[in-house]
């Protein structure tokens, strides 16, 4: 857990007046707050910026809707990138650059990471989130809170929460049972908050369960400050407020921009009505005071004293565009290389560079998260800086706007066409258009634009040496021509020193180890969420439940493009000798394995854990699921233990019957592997179940019974006993009898206990209650687990 500032004195909001104390509570412009000097509560200058800072061109205030207009600031890989990296040192790395940057600007607060799940991969934002996996959006999310705010600038934890669609997303409500809303779509906030301790969180657009976010009291009050501990702001989404008085009943401390004092004077005219009460204001004040004291004193202390205008301020711009570059190396995923086509030889042959992203690259997503760039890496002029003996001509290929005519995308097809039929090998590049994919609206397919498929089957046709390299901000469908072509690299949105770090590794010049962090489907209507996105009527029902993303393609043995976890090397690897120590006293379960390098290349290779759960699961489970992972670089022939430590913790599921997280007792499978579907290591691990929080009546079931560490004993106790009185003549071995159990399992107690054989008559229910009861007051068997602790 990062260490605290010490704490802070807390206001006395009996000092200020009812005016000070509501205008505390709402933005004093678009990206700043209000200060009250009397009170010595400092004002907030906030930015966008999960990968980079949006900042205004002159010092102050910027304004929300102007998105190109921003001062230049360092553009590190957007989080769809980052998430491949599956490195959160990486993301620390980065977190504490743009936390350098924001500081010099005097920006204390960055609005990210985004950690939202990648529900659907129409969704129009996934570009801004890691993964469709919460434990990965944790750790790379988690890192990045961590690399702000230890450098002293406050992360903005968002969308708090299922903001998982553009669609309708200021008013939509996202309908979840709750398992899926806590295995899903709030885990990788609770292990974020719980051992990240962000400074501020965001509540989405969108409700959940038909409550708005900024007015959700069960997520903001219940469940992220009773049961999560936060004690930070919920500030608003930009926009997101509605009831400005009812979301300070909520729990939202901060709507955000500034209403020109509009809703202030609907909280003064509450309070003075007596509708709200002063004391839920008061809270509000006291923690957004904490919070803007603690962020303006994290500051470096050249920062607090000084204040230098931002043109006197330094800033690392080469060191920070080394560091982007480096974040990209490890963002690029090697999904196909048949026959080693890459890494090409720079040296030697003749190269042809296809395609306008090639020229005029797609670096990062559109909408509020735009980075001024301070300096633009493209793909072409990299390759031709490491080209030190090869040939390397381009030809554009295709235009990135949907305004060419027919003659003009024939002409620039046929101008492609004669330099690939004259090279040794193709460079193709393909993507989407800026305008295909944004923040604000969701995609209506996943293809390629109609004109690079028409180029890429006819570039194929005249030189099958083809290498393409993808730039997308989302999931674009490869099938059926991935099958055709012997490499492809997934380039994903890479910063502005992507361009160069494609080069190094088309070049050889750095070794791949990205590895998907979503699943590509072989189409689009084979997405889990398919039917039920992105609803209908105001309305969004989450009817995959926990099946998402690679879980729900694994459940229905569903073929896809690329799973989960997939990236290739220029080298391989070859793991042995999986084996678990499992720690109960401690809830720790140490995996361990040795990783080689059987190639001739040094690399990077990131191996995941995963839990199948036991067999005869009482609950709906996938196959697998994510439950850690690690990195490891080796050279030719080297070999290393690596060792992934899990908490007792990750092998539980949320039971909404029981209200709270359980482990199963039973046999777990641990795998691990280098995607969801390239398993290479199993092992077996019993473990003990926790013990039922539900007291046992006569609505229990026998199978409830039976599985309950006090009641199962003393049932069977009772049926043995039974039988050896009255012999096998009554029914009483009904037990043995592997058939009739299964069709009793079901059946509660008080039922079976009618019937005129039951070895248990309907009294002995009522005895056999009190005596679990009476066994189990005091254990924490019905109150707590060591799971709920461990999840804290």
């Amino acid at each position: 857990m990062p260490s605290q500032p010490t704490p802070l004195p807390v206001p006395d909001p009996a000092r200020l007046t009812l005016d000070e104390k509501a205008s505390l509570t709402s933005g004093a412009g678009d990206f700043v707050t209000a200060a009250v000097d009397a009170a010595a509560v400092p004002a907030v200058t906030m930015s966008d910026g999960p990968h980079g800072l949006r900042l205004p061109r002159e010092s102050g205030d910027g304004g929300q809707l102007d998105l190109h207009s921003a001062a230049p600031a360092t553009c590190f890989p957007p989080a769809v990138a980052l998430g491949s990296s599956w490195d959160p040192a990486l993301a620390h790395r980065v977190a504490g650059a743009i936390a350098a940057e924001a500081s010099a600007h005097g920006v204390h607060v960055v609005l990210g990471p985004g950690i939202n799940i990648k529900r659907s991969p129409l969704c129009g934002r996934n570009f801004e989130y890691f993964s469709e996996d919460p434990l990965l959006s944790a750790e790379m999310g988690g890192a990045m809170v961590r690399g702000l705010q230890e450098a002293g600038v406050g992360a903005a934890l968002k969308h708090f929460a299922a903001n998982n669609q553009e669609t309708d997303r200021m008013r939509v409500s996202a309908d979840i049972d709750e398992r899926p809303l806590r295995e899903i779509y709030l885990r990788a906030f609770e292990r974020i908050v719980r051992r990240d301790r962000p400074w501020s969180v965001m509540s989405a657009y969108n409700g959940v369960n038909g409550t708005p976010l900024s007015e959700n009291s069960r997520l903001l009050t219940d469940i992220l400050r009773g049961e999560w501990g936060f004690d930070g702001i919920v500030m608003s989404d930009w926009g997101a407020v509605r009831d400005r008085v009812a979301a300070l009943r909520a729990g939202l401390d901060l709507q955000m921009p500034g209403t020109g004092g509009r809703t202030d004077r609907e909280v003064i005219t509450a309070v003075t009505s007596g509708d709200l009460d002063e004391k839920t204001l008061d809270t509000a004040v006291e923690r957004l005071a904490l919070f803007a004291r603690r962020v303006t004193r994290a500051a470096p202390a050249e920062r607090r004293v000084t204040q230098a205008p931002p043109a006197e301020r330094s800033i690392p711009d080469a060191e920070h565009h080394r560091l982007a570059g480096e974040a990209a190396d490890r963002c690029i995923v090697l999904l196909k290389n048949d026959g080693d086509l890459l890494p090409l030889d720079p040296a030697s042959g003749s190269i042809a560079v296809i395609g306008e992203l090639a020229r005029t690259p797609r670096y990062q997503g559109a909408g509020s998260s735009q980075v001024t760039p301070t300096r633009l890496d493209t793909p072409l002029d990299g390759l031709r800086e490491l080209a030190a003996g090869a040939s390397l001509d381009f030809a554009a290929g295709y235009a990135l706007t949907d305004t060419t005519s027919p003659d003009q995308e024939e002409a620039l097809a046929d101008e492609a066409l004669r330099l690939a039929s004259t090279s040794d090998t193709v460079l193709l590049f393909l993507g989407l258009p800026a305008q295909d994919e944004s923040e604000g609206f969701d995609r209506d397919h996943i293809d390629l634009p109609a004109a690079q498929l028409r180029l890429l089957e006819r570039v194929l046709e005249v030189n099958p040496r083809v290498a393409v390299v993808l730039s997308n901000g989302g999931v674009v469908r490869t099938a059926p021509w991935h099958t055709s072509v012997p490499s492809l690299v997934e380039g994903w949105l890479l910063g502005q020193a992507g361009g160069s770090a494609l080069a190094r590794v088309l070049f050889g010049v750095v070794n791949p180890s990205g590895k998907l962090a979503e699943t590509v489907p072989l189409r689009m209507e084979d997405a889990p969420s398919h039917l039920s996105f992105p609803g209908e009527e105001g309305r969004v029902r989450y009817a995959e439940g926990v099946f998402v993303g690679y879980r729900g393609y694994d459940a229905r043995r569903c073929e896809v493009a690329f799973p989960f976890g997939h990236g290739l090397s220029y080298t391989t690897f070859a793991y042995s000798g999986l084996r678990a120590d499992h720690d109960e006293d401690r809830g720790t379960i140490k995996v361990s394995l040795a990783v080689a390098n059987t190639g001739d290349r040094a690399g990077r290779e990131i191996v995941q854990i995963y839990d199948a759960g036991p067999a005869d699961s009482a609950v709906a489970r996938p196959p697998r699921e994510l439950r850690g992972f690690t990195s490891v670089f080796l050279a030719p022939g080297e070999s290393r233990e690596v060792t992934v430590e899990l908490t007792r913790g990750d092998l539980a599921y949320y039971s909404e019957r029981e209200g709270g997280w359980r482990v199963e007792g039973g046999v777990h499978r641990l795998e691990a592997g280098s995607s969801s579907r390239d398993i290479r290591q199993c092992v077996e691990l019993a473990v003990t179940g926790d013990p039922s929080r539900l007291p046992l009546n006569g609505r229990s079931t026998l199978a409830e019974w039976l599985r309950h560490p006090v009641g199962g004993p003393l049932l069977m106790e009772r049926f043995a006993r039974a039988r050896a009185t009255a012999g096998n003549g009554n029914g009483t071995g009904v037990m043995d009898d592997p058939v009739m159990r299964r069709f009793l399992a079901g059946m509660p107690l008080e039922v079976i206990c009618e019937f005129p054989q039951s070895p248990v008559p309907p009294d002995g229910v009522r005895e056999l209650t009190e005596l679990v009861a009476v066994a189990t007051a005091g254990t924490g068997t019905d109150t707590d687990t060591d799971t709920d602790r461990s999840m804290k």
